[in-house]
């Protein structure tokens, strides 16, 4: 009978002992949701995570893409109950400002691996008036011209170092039945793109972003018209009727070879991978224009950062994601899989026009002004140039009207600094 009794008391301990270690299982394990506007990275971002999961016993990532254009409504409601996400992708700039003013996001400025980005790409997930950062950085982009390596071939050309090199390539590229610049205006937001592009050099680039910023000059300075007046220049070599030319009609006049340059930024390369793989795709900077203040740039911007819902269940596990989003480890996985440049110190692409579009932005530098500077205010910046530059293309304004009408705009809002 003792025996018995023993037993069922060791037995009945053994039980509680189970239900113990059970109960810190089920505390430890944790799933930290990540919602995103990214759905065409879901297979990519599954895979990334899945290396943290492995290193992270008990950790689970689900990752939670939305359509893109969906993704600003979803997220403002998602921010406010229960039921939302642990870790938000965030768009960059001013994009992010009501979520901070809405205390919706926590600070992340006591993360380690902030230390692994440049004051420039943290200003991307800065508060703009409490200075705190709100955001991992994960991605830059940057802008360039790229060029079908097979036309040109053709054409009998290279790539250009000089303005009249480019205008002369141009002009082959018309003589031989091709549309030179496969460039659209339908989608306004293209154009501003095509203006930094091409014209930062005539503007003065960083060094006319620094006086703007300083209250020093403003968009009707005549350097600035001139910038504009680049673009009604390039006008005959764009596509007929251009205005109604839209985004993806431009992108497919370039992979069916209709068109051998297309000017834009380093996100296309994924769709001219997938889409037109036969196409050998090279790129170049664009070459000052005449009367340039400045060499070539290649203009770049954060593209986005990953924040912490000030609502999320799970703090320490959400912060500890982020946290580990900010590292080499992290970057290279999101550059070797995603095909996008990491803006974290030491990732190196493996993909040779992507690592081209890294070391321009790394050796001529500058920020494609509208959207780093001029996006924290209503009209923004790119919005405003945008569509102004569509009606130069009508024929409904001059450059020192689209000049003006940016200089109206921004004074909306926008405090240069010596006068705040």
């Amino acid at each position: 009978m003792q025996k018995k009794t023993r037993f069922t008391a060791l037995a009945l301990l053994a039980i509680m002992m189970l239900a113990i270690m059970g109960s810190v299982v089920a505390q430890d394990d944790v799933t930290i949701t990540v919602w995103s506007w990214r759905t065409e990275d879901e297979d990519a971002y599954n895979e990334i995570f899945a290396v943290y999961e492995a290193a992270n016993p008990g950790v689970t990532v689900e990752f939670v893409p939305f359509v893109n254009t969906d993704y600003n409504n979803i997220l403002a409601t998602g921010l406010t109950g229960e039921g939302g996400p642990d870790v938000v992708q965030l768009r960059a700039y001013g994009s992010l400002q009501p979520l901070i003013e809405a205390g919706q996001l926590l600070p992340l400025d006591d993360l380690s691996t902030l230390e692994n980005f440049t004051p420039a790409i943290l200003k991307g997930s800065q508060g703009i008036q409490d200075g705190h950062i709100y955001g991992v950085p994960f991605g830059v982009q940057a802008l360039g011209a790229f060029y079908n390596v097979g036309i040109f071939e053709e054409l009998g050309v290279s790539e250009p170092e000089t303005w009249e090199d480019f205008i002369a390539i141009l002009d082959a590229a018309a003589a031989a039945g091709y549309i030179p610049l496969a460039n659209p205006a339908k989608d306004s937001w293209m154009l501003p793109i095509l203006h930094d592009a091409v014209a930062a050099p005539r503007y003065g680039g960083p060094e006319f972003e620094a006086a703007v910023l300083a209250g020093e000059t403003n968009f009707n300075d005549p350097n600035y018209v001139a910038s504009i007046a680049v673009l009604q220049d390039l006008q005959p070599y764009l596509p007929p009727d251009v205005v109604g030319v839209a985004y993806n009609d431009a992108r497919t006049l370039f992979i069916t070879g209709m068109s051998p340059i297309f000017i834009g930024g380093s996100f296309e390369i994924g769709f001219w991978q997938s889409e037109a793989p036969d196409i050998e795709v090279g790129m170049f900077m664009v070459p000052p224009p005449p009367d340039s203040l400045a060499g070539s740039f290649v203009p770049s911007w954060m593209d986005g950062s990953y924040g912490v819902n000030a609502l999320t269940d799970s703090p320490e596990a959400a912060l500890a994601l982020v946290e580990w989003m900010g590292t080499q480890e992290f970057g290279q996985l999101f550059t070797d899989k995603i095909h996008q440049i990491s803006p974290a110190t030491g990732v190196v692409s493996s993909d040779p026009l992507l690592a081209e579009f890294a070391a321009g932005m790394t050796e001529h530098p500058a920020s494609y002004l509208l959207l780093v500077n001029f996006r924290y205010g209503d009209p923004s910046g790119t919005t405003v140039l945008g569509n102004e530059l569509q009606r130069l293309f009508l024929g409904e304004v001059t450059p020192e009207e689209v000049a003006a009408a940016l200089q109206t705009g921004m004074e909306q809002w926008f405090v240069p600094a010596n006068t705040e």
